[in-house]
């Protein structure tokens, strides 16, 4: 009986598509062992929004041959379709899956041979049209749910749409089914994720809110719902209004900016200017002034000024937001960013990077202070750091309170008291 480890690098939805794989393997009477403690296949599920990621894989290989150096290495993913050669020269690679193939992984291991070169599984990316659907197990407190692949919009700056194809999704009746099947074991929390969920559209005319709207009337389903990651001009009134109103849907969105300079907003290739992102932002505040919403945002971009800095600066200053995501611009291979003009020092982009994580701090922090002495839902974790455990409220404030094994994967109402040293807010007043 063979075992086998998995190594996830990137974002929730490769996060979700490991699990899916897993859970198939486990089926078929692999021993599924944690990477850390060695296997005789490794197969690690990578990214390639950065630089950074492509490196980063080469040393996870690196590390799972000096744990067993006869182990086969697979390696899936968006990386492994956009550079497959490249991963091929990676010493101990035994096979590389492109997007099409991904999903047959268990067929290719057990046809694969050991001791040849390595065999490359890749067609051309328009091939992979078909929506195969992924959840995460493994963590009690939520799942990760794949709704939509692929994306359509092709900003400048990202190889996405390279590496996983057009937009697709599953339907209304299987998001359902799954959240059904996540409900009954255990988990109290699903977070819709994809490459852009606000797309989702399938033969039947079905959207996004359609999911919302069967989720949020399932009985027997999860306690929460939690929205990944929504395009700023996807995330209509409708929707805005529909999770104001649900009991299920909580008050967290996450809406990507990328800049607040319209002219880099048109550069990137966006699909709309940062009037409209205003106006969703007060959209949501207006009706949920206690929501909690996190800003993607990229500082480097080929031609941004020090002028297109500040507005970005200052445009994100003036907003009511709980956090951002600050991304330091990387040069990706066919991107039409390359054909941009006005490179910006390296130099540069990690000032800004280091001015706007501050920002965020700061924001955090105000956002966190407007939520005290008010009393909300946390769901509690698993994770132990000394003597306290964490969980999140509704709205993504992280509470800490002493560790109680019985807590775990439980909602409860608490009062938010004080922040405390480590930047989290400390519960009291718990009502069992």
């Amino acid at each position: 009986m063979s075992s086998i480890a998995f190594y996830t690098l990137g974002c929730k939805l490769n996060y979700s598509e490991t699990s899916t794989l897993s859970r198939q393997f486990k089926e078929e009477g692999f021993v599924i062992n944690d990477f850390e403690n060695g296997a005789d296949i490794y197969v690690i599920n990578t990214c390639s929004v950065t630089d950074h990621a492509d490196r980063k894989t080469k040393r996870i290989v690196k590390e799972g041959l000096k744990k067993n150096p006869q182990a086969n290495v697979v390696v899936i993913g968006c990386y492994a379709q956009l550079k497959p050669e490249e991963i091929t020269n990676i010493p101990g690679v035994t096979m590389v899956l492109g997007a099409k193939d991904k999903f047959k992984l268990l067929q290719h291991i057990q046809q694969m041979q050991t001791g040849c070169e390595p065999a490359i599984f890749n067609t051309h990316i328009k091939e992979a049209e078909t929506f195969t659907t992924a959840y995460s197990v493994g963590d009690r407190t939520r799942s990760f749910l794949k709704i939509q692949d692929g994306c359509n919009y092709f900003c400048a700056f990202c190889t996405i749409p390279l590496a996983r194809g057009k937009s697709r999704s599953s339907t209304v009746a299987e998001t359902a089914m799954q959240a059904m099947e996540i409900g009954k074991s255990g988990v109290k929390e699903i977070v819709l994720t994809g490459v852009n969920i606000g797309d989702f559209n399938n033969e039947s005319g079905e959207t996004f809110f359609d999911i919302l709207k069967a989720l949020d009337a399932q009985e027997d389903g999860v306690e929460r719902i939690r929205i990944s990651s929504i395009e700023p001009n996807l995330l209509t009134d409708e929707i805005i209004e529909f999770v104001a109103q649900s009991n299920k849907i909580v008050p967290h969105f996450h809406v990507p900016l990328q800049s607040g300079s319209d002219k880099i907003l048109e550069l990137m290739r966006r699909r709309y200017l940062r009037n409209l992102y205003a106006e969703k932002v007060a959209k949501i505040k207006s009706l949920m002034p206690h929501a909690c919403i996190g800003v993607d945002v990229i500082v480097g971009f080929p031609s941004e000024t020090e002028e297109d800095f500040q507005d970005t600066f200052d445009f994100i200053s003036g907003l009511d937001i709980g956090y951002l995501h600050v991304f330091t611009y990387s040069e990706r291979p066919d991107t039409t960013a390359l054909r941009i003009k006005g490179r910006v020092p390296n130099n540069l982009r990690n000032q800004r990077n280091k001015i706007l994580t501050d920002l965020s701090h700061q924001k955090r922090k105000l956002f966190y202070e407007s939520q005290l002495n008010q009393t909300r839902s946390v769901l509690w974790e698993a994770d132990r750091n000394g003597e306290f455990m964490h969980g999140f409220t509704d709205n993504y404030v992280k509470i800490r309170t002493p560790f109680n094994t019985a807590k775990i994967n439980k909602v409860q109402d608490v009062l938010l008291a004080e922040i405390n040293e480590e930047g989290t807010v400390d519960a009291f007043g718990v009502k069992i």
